[in-house]
């Protein structure tokens, strides 16, 4: 069966997970993370990209972003991803491919899971027992959203600045909000749909999405197909 074509529209949210091939790892030491930061810094406002939150573990990465443009995400995870092979293998003396194929990525509605999928993604490094708490883990994007320290990459979404009309407030309630947790049903959605393409929403954010692309946004209901009108 057919890949289906990449879900991007212009002005939307979108997470992104790229992983590495065969569960490889696409970061052995610091220098590799702040290499990826530096391009992640680069490209993203060459092609229009909003960069709300991120997350380097290991052997994959979470980017929430909105693009400007409908191909904007797609030419800056293509530059992103190029230039970091090029590094990489030239670091680390080897050849060949780095990454899972392409990247994952699909359409989130903002007022469901922009916050929930920002926690998700600051709490992967305690699921993987890297750290106990998210604000011990050097590469990702919580400490700036809880106000422990600046970070030129991120573009706070609008609903992020609606948790307070201060930054402490914002800082406090977004704090508060990791802190809670995301539930496995949750974490499982953001993932599989990611994986699979399919939008994450409600019928009328899905409804939306299909008034715009020709393109499936969710996964078909199983079972036969209604026969066709007699005519």
């Amino acid at each position: 069966m057919a890949r289906l074509p990449r879900l991007t529209l212009a002005g939307r949210l979108h997470h992104v997970i790229q992983r590495g091939n065969n569960r490889q790892d696409v970061f052995i030491e610091p220098a590799d993370r702040e290499r990826m930061l530096a391009l992640l810094g680069e490209q993203a406002p060459r092609f229009g990209v909003a960069l709300h939150a991120y997350v380097l573990m290991d052997n994959h990465f979470h980017l929430l972003v909105t693009p400007a443009t409908d191909d904007g995400l797609p030419q800056f995870m293509q530059a992103v991803g190029r230039s970091y092979v090029r590094w990489f293998n030239d670091r680390h003396g080897r050849s060949g491919t780095l990454w899972e194929g392409r990247y994952r990525a699909t359409l989130i509605q903002p007022e469901r899971y922009l916050l929930t999928c920002m926690a998700y993604m600051d709490l992967n490094p305690v699921r993987a027992g890297q750290v106990a708490d998210p604000r011990e883990f050097r590469w990702s994007s919580h400490a700036h959203c809880v106000g422990l320290r600046h970070d030129r990459l991120v573009s706070p979404h609008p609903l992020y600045w609606a948790l307070g009309n201060t930054p402490f407030a914002r800082e406090a309630a977004y704090a508060e909000l990791v802190h809670a947790g995301v539930s496995a049903r949750d974490q499982r959605l953001l993932t599989e749909s990611t994986l699979q393409g399919w939008a994450a929403g409600d019928a009328d954010f899905i409804a939306q999405l299909e008034a715009v692309t020709p393109r499936r946004v969710v996964k078909g209901r199983a079972g036969r197909r209604p026969n066709p009108p007699p005519g």
